[in-house]
This record gives structure tokens, sequence and C-alpha cells, in this order.
């Protein structure tokens, strides 16, 4: 019998299986999360040896890769699981798939635009902050006062072209 292997697991080889460390290494997911991952229902739970230790296949590792970049094209959990449903199904419509990605893409640029908003008004406030040695401070004012503090759209840089002056 191979070290490391645990016979509880029938059907995976060591070379394939992995534990909860191993996962999160190759996936970049950690284990908390992967657990919590497990929890909500995402994924299914990954198998288990008779120590009760988690054994992940290449196809659960895959799966979580799947999510890991799903998440980190800001997808949120229930966006993940409707994801996960349609990889799955080999009958989907493509148009489901890509309706749920330009859902996504609006929500994303709504962000975008609430960020945009943001820095304008952080960018109005330190503008007229002197930044000194002065208590008041029209950041802390900004901050706390019930009004809303006039936001300047972010200025986008413009880019710098350089022209040649006839001499």
């Amino acid at each position: 019998m191979q070290e490391g292997f645990d016979p509880g697991i029938a059907g995976l080889k060591r070379s394939h299986a992995m534990n909860i460390g191993e996962a999160s290494k190759a996936t970049g997911i950690s284990v908390k999360m992967l657990r919590y991952y497990e929890e909500i229902g995402l994924v299914r739970p990954a198998l288990r040896a008779y120590s009760g230790y988690r054994v992940y296949s290449d196809k659960n590792v895959a799966m979580l890769r799947f999510v890991r970049r799903a998440r980190d094209l800001g997808f949120q959990v229930k966006q993940i699981a409707s994801l996960l449903d349609l990889w799955q199904d080999g009958s989907r419509a493509s148009a489901d798939v890509k309706a749920l990605a330009l859902d996504h893409v609006r929500e994303l640029e709504q962000r975008r635009r609430e960020l945009d908003e943001m820095i304008g008004t952080l960018q109005h406030l330190a503008h007229h902050c002197h930044g000194d040695s002065r208590p008041d401070c029209p950041i802390l004012t900004g901050l706390s006062t019930e009004e809303e503090v006039p936001a300047k759209p972010a200025r986008k840089k413009a880019s710098r072209r350089s022209f040649a002056v006839a001499g």
C-alpha cells in the first residue's frame, strides 16, 4: 500500500487526491473559504478519509478553480452557484451564460460610477483641506455633515501628446 493512501477513499489515486491544505494552494482559496463554500452548499463536500479529513479530487479542484476565477471577476456567491449549474449542464444555452455575464457587467459599471463619485468627493474634500498644523479640516467636516458633499467627477488623465514646433 502507498504511503499516505487511505483505503477509505476508493477510486482516488494518491497522486490525484489532495488534502484541504493542498487544495487551498492549488486553487488560491483559503482553507476557511473552502470549508465555507461546502457549508453553504456552493460546492459539494469533499470525500472524507476514514480519519475524517477532506480529500479533494481533480474534479473538486477544477470546480474550486472555477469558483476562484468567478470570485476574481467579482461574481457574488449566488451568481457563482448559477454559473456552476450552467457549467455542469451540458444542455445549457450559451445565451443564459451570456445574459448572466452581461448583467454582472452592468452591476460592475454601476459600482464603477459609485467609486468614481466617491473619488470625486474625496478629491474635492482633500483639495479644500490645507493639510497644515491647523485643527480645522474640511475632510472631517465633510464626513460629519448630514449634507452631501458636492462631488466633482474624478478626472481621467488625458494622455499627453507632444507636438513638434516648427522653428
